[in-house]
């Protein structure tokens, strides 16, 4: 099984032998590899058994290191930088050939972001190129927040986890491209549209793709665990499904179920995006045959929560 611990030392060493390491950030515990060693790209592909065709994230430790791997930063880009780095953001800019088309699925561009996490901003400031790193969870599992999450599902498969503690967000970062120098989210994330907005004005969403997506976390079915989710009304679901079959997974509300996860009794959207990956973990560790789920308010990191739910909910 993977050792666990704070080395950074140690996380360096592996890395620059092309081994895998992971790394916690504020949003999710990611499967980190040298992202200019086609060799290290292929095994995070080959670990979470994701298909190449989902382009992956690069980490970056600040503004200064994104501009060795991007073309060009548009105006409203270093607007976004300067306001929301380190932060759940990332953006989708045009590529320098360095950065390999196995890491962007071909693409022209290439996502990149630096993580607000003191540890593996370390660890990247010790580092000579930067890291791809997706959730470190099976492909289209429920992504890892904690490192025993990590641990339970890709102990075996590398050497190393970095334990940074719970993740503080707890949603993978939003994602905003540039089309013809508009700015786009194509994921719904950790950095809220209204805060986004309130820095450079109306934004488009564009966030499924069923197929060659511009960017990670497009595909229709996501984030899922193992049991099936039903998503509506619980009251509506409950009739449908036998109470002792099921898990139920609220916002507030509190069913008075052995087997339910409430995400935030205060009402705290911030503390749902916290819990709504580890809640979603736990029910397939319960007796329950299906999981019936309720959206939260549909504002601020709601939308976030709301866009996993949905994908979850697809199979």
């Amino acid at each position: 099984m993977a050792e666990v611990g704070i080395d950074t030392k140690k996380a360096v060493h592996l890395l620059e032998q092309g081994e895998l390491v992971a790394i916690p950030t504020e949003t999710v515990y990611g499967l980190a590899g040298n992202a200019l060693n086609k060799q290290a790209v292929t095994k995070i592909f080959t670990v979470k058994d994701r298909p190449q065709f989902d382009p992956l994230i690069v980490h970056v430790a600040d503004l200064k290191s994104a501009k060795e791997f991007v073309t060009e930063i548009p105006s409203v880009a270093h607007t976004l930088v300067d306001k929301f780095w380190p932060g759940p953001v990332t953006l989708v800019l045009k590529k320098k050939k360095i950065i390999p088309d196995l890491v962007t699925a071909g693409l022209e561009t290439v996502g990149i972001r630096c993580p607000d996490h003191p540890l593996t901003l370390q660890l990247l400031k010790k580092l000579s190129f930067p890291l791809a790193a997706p959730s470190a969870n099976p492909f289209g599992y429920v992504s890892p927040t904690k490192a025993e999450h990590v641990e339970e599902q890709l102990g075996s498969k590398i050497q190393y986890i970095l334990d940074g503690g719970t993740c503080s967000v707890g949603i993978e970062s939003t994602i905003v491209g540039f089309e013809n120098n508009e700015p786009v989210v194509y994921r719904l994330g950790g950095l809220s549209l209204e805060h986004i907005e309130s820095t450079i004005g109306k934004i488009r969403v564009m966030t499924h793709s069923t197929s060659n997506p511009k960017a990670p976390g497009q595909l229709l079915s996501h984030y899922s665990p193992a049991k099936k989710v039903f998503l509506g009304s619980i009251e509506e679901l409950l009739q449908t499904y036998p109470a002792h079959l099921a898990g139920i997974l609220t916002f507030q509300k509190d069913f008075n179920s052995p087997f339910q996860f409430v995400l935030s009794p205060s009402g705290s959207l911030e503390e749902a995006a916290q819990n709504i990956f580890e809640a979603l973990r736990s029910f397939d560790k319960l007796p329950v045959d299906v999981i019936l789920a309720e959206r939260v308010p549909d504002t601020g990191l709601g939308r976030a929560i709301n866009d996993r739910l949905q994908r979850a909910a697809i199979k």
